[in-house]
C-alpha cells in the first residue's frame, strides 16, 4: 500500500508544480510565495482522499489527478492564512519558515488567496478538455467554496479565535474542529464520489470523514503536546501559547489517545459499504499512528 501512495504522492507533488511553474514578471512575488508554500511537502491527504474514494467507488481516478490537486491548493491557503501574525502567528511551517516570514506578511495573504482562485482555475480547465463534465464541475466548485467559507474552514477559524482565553464545552470544540478541519477531508471524500458519478454513496463519505477529521485533529492535539520540532517542522506547544480549548486540555492524554482510535475505528467501519477500500483502510490506521 505504501507503494501506492508514495506513487499517487509523487504524480500530485507533480501536478502541483506543473500548475505554478510559470512565470510572470511583475507578479512574480506572489506566484513564487504560492510555489513556495504548495511545494514545501506535506501528506497530500486531501486529494489522495479524493483518488482513493472515487477508485473505492469503482471508478479509475488516473485521469483526475489535476482536479484533485485543486484540494491541495485549499488546503495551502488555509495553512498560509493560519500562520500569519493576525491568525495562529507561527513562523515555521514543515520545517522551513512560514510564507510571511519569507515574503512579508502581504504577500503571504495574497498568495493564499491566489491559491483559492487557482483551485477553482484549475477545475474549470479539466472540464473545459472533458476530463470531467461542466455538471461535475459546478459541484466541485460548490463543495470546496463551501468547505473553505463560513460553514467550513473560515467559520472554524472563527469559532478558534473567539474561544482563546476561554474554556468552551466540547460540542463547541467539536463543531471548531469540524468545520475548521473536518470539512475540507469532508469535501475530499466528496469529492471522489462526484468524480466516480456516484452520488448515492456520498452520505456514506461524509460519515468517514466525520470520524476521521476528528481522530485527525485529536491526534494534532495529541502531538502538540509529545512532538518536536525536528519531527513536525513546526514549534510545538503552539495551542498552549494561545491558551485554545484542546481535546488533550478537556480529556487528557491517555482519553485523548482512546477517543481518536475509537473514531478511527468508526471511519474504517464505514468503508463497508465500498469496494477496493484496502489502501483506503491502511492509511486511516496510519494516520492515527502518524508523528507529524
Amino acid at each position: 500500500m505504501n507503494n501506492k501512495l508514495n506513487q499517487l504522492i509523487s504524480r500530485i507533488n507533480s501536478a502541483l508544480s506543473e500548475s505554478v511553474g510559470y512565470s510572470e514578471p511583475l507578479v512574480d512575488t506572489v506566484i513564487k510565495a504560492e510555489e513556495y508554500s504548495l511545494m514545501a511537502g506535506g501528506k497530500r491527504l486531501r486529494p489522495i482522499l479524493a483518488l482513493l474514494f472515487c477508485e473505492a467507488c469503482g471508478k479509475e481516478s488516473g485521469a483526475f489527478i489535476n482536479v484533485a490537486s485543486a484540494i491541495e491548493m485549499i488546503h495551502t491557503f488555509s495553512l498560509i492564512h493560519d500562520d500569519l501574525p493576525c491568525m495562529d502567528n507561527d513562523d515555521y511551517r514543515r520545517g522551513k519558515p512560514s510564507c510571511h516570514k519569507m515574503y512579508g506578511e502581504a504577500q503571504a495573504l495574497l498568495a493564499g488567496d491566489s491559491l483559492v482562485f487557482l483551485a477553482f482555475e484549475t477545475v474549470c480547465k479539466e472540464a473545459g478538455k472533458g476530463v470531467i463534465s461542466d455538471k461535475a464541475a459546478t459541484e466541485i466548485i460548490e463543495l470546496l467554496a463551501r468547505s473553505s467559507g463560513a460553514f467550513g474552514m473560515t467559520g472554524g477559524q472563527i469559532i478558534d479565535i473567539e474561544s482563546e482565553n476561554k474554556d468552551i464545552p466540547i460540542g463547541t470544540l467539536r463543531e471548531l474542529q469540524q468545520k475548521k478541519t473536518g470539512a475540507l477531508i469532508s469535501a475530499a471524500c466528496e469529492m471522489g464520489c462526484i468524480l466516480a458519478d456516484a452520488h448515492h454513496m456520498i452520505p456514506f463519505a461524509k460519515e468517514y470523514a466525520e470520524n476521521l477529521g476528528l481522530a485527525f485533529q485529536i491526534t494534532d492535539d495529541i502531538l502538540d503536546v509529545r512532538g518536536s520540532f525536528d519531527t513536525l517542522g513546526k514549534p510545538i506547544g503552539s495551542d498552549q501559547k494561545n491558551n485554545k480549548t484542546t481535546f488533550v486540555s478537556v480529556y487528557g492524554i491517555d482519553k485523548a489517545e482512546l477517543v481518536a482510535s475509537e473514531l478511527t475505528d468508526k471511519a474504517v467501519k464505514c468503508l463497508d459499504s465500498f469496494k477496493n477500500t484496502d489502501c483506503l483502510k491502511d492509511l486511516t490506521y496510519k494516520l492515527l499512528k502518524r508523528e507529524k
